[in-house]
């Protein structure tokens, strides 16, 4: 298997915006940014989250043996998977797009409090990741945390394409407008508790799939996911390369405690 080429960085934040009412979009600055000048715009990147009242951001290490020593508890900082949504090399800038949970996930609560200087780890691939192949219909669908990678594909779809795209969001107020060239027909659902069910799944099997190459991307819940997945390679005979479905996070479940789950999940159907 090819090794990967990873880097990480220490990165202040510039700004922050609201794009709606639950979706955070961070601008964080580093002269290392410079490096990920290849990376994928809508690839997964770590980040490395302080613990509440520090600001500073303290990486793992490997010491003279080659073992990794990790910092003390109370400076350790909390890993999770966010999307690589935007980089501006003019400005040596980086933008990570959040959804607002409120304050029960570090990650969450860290962009709440976020303000000009608050300090973030951020690890990603130093080259490029194909995100989808090329064919002639796609279905896009996942809820509000697939948004940022959903946003890249729709953004680099060529004019030809066509295909469903189906989002679900808190409530109308969190319904963006999505560029895309493409022949892209969007449904937006809302649902204020996605936590408890969601109606992702339903709507995937009401589409009417043309006799066309085809390609899925699918992100949400762990539920959802496996729901999808079962249904399109199943019974809809859908092959491992027509159909990418991972699910960023298991209900009840923070995403260092779902992780093993999730995996086997995406590797359940061969």
């Amino acid at each position: 298997m090819a090794q990967i080429s990873t880097g990480q960085f220490i990165a202040e934040v510039t700004r922050k915006e609201y794009i709606t009412d639950h979706f955070i979009r961070v601008y964080l600055y580093s002269p290392e940014v410079q490096l990920f000048k290849n990376t994928t715009i809508g690839d997964n990147n770590k980040i490395a989250i302080p613990p509440v009242g520090v600001n500073e951001v303290y990486f793992p290490t490997i010491d003279e043996n080659h073992e990794w020593v990790h910092p003390p508890k109370e400076v350790a900082p909390s890993i999770r998977t966010y999307t690589h949504r935007g980089i501006d090399l003019e400005k040596n800038e980086v933008f990570i797009d959040f959804v607002d949970h409120g304050d029960g996930g570090p990650a969450s609560k860290w962009v709440r409090n976020a303000q000009a200087g608050s300090k973030l780890g951020v690890m990603m691939r130093l080259d490029g990741k194909g995100l989808y192949p090329e064919a002639e219909w796609y279905l896009l669908a996942g809820d509000a945390t697939a948004i940022p990678v959903l946003s890249a594909i729709l953004e680099t779809l060529p004019e030809t394409a066509k295909g469903v795209c189906i989002i679900e969001v808190h409530g109308k107020e969190d319904e963006q407008i999505l560029e895309t060239k493409a022949d892209i027909e969007f449904r937006w659902l809302h649902n204020s508790q996605p936590q408890i069910s969601s109606e992702i799944a339903d709507v995937v099997k009401s589409i009417d799939i043309p006799e066309a190459s085809k390609f899925g991307y699918v992100a949400c819940e762990f539920s959802s996911v496996k729901e999808i997945r079962t249904f399109l390679r199943k019974e809809k005979n859908w092959t491992s390369k027509e159909l990418y479905a991972f699910s960023y996070w298991k209900a009840g479940k923070a995403e260092n405690e779902s992780q093993a789950d999730r995996r086997e999940e995406k590797e359940s159907i061969a």
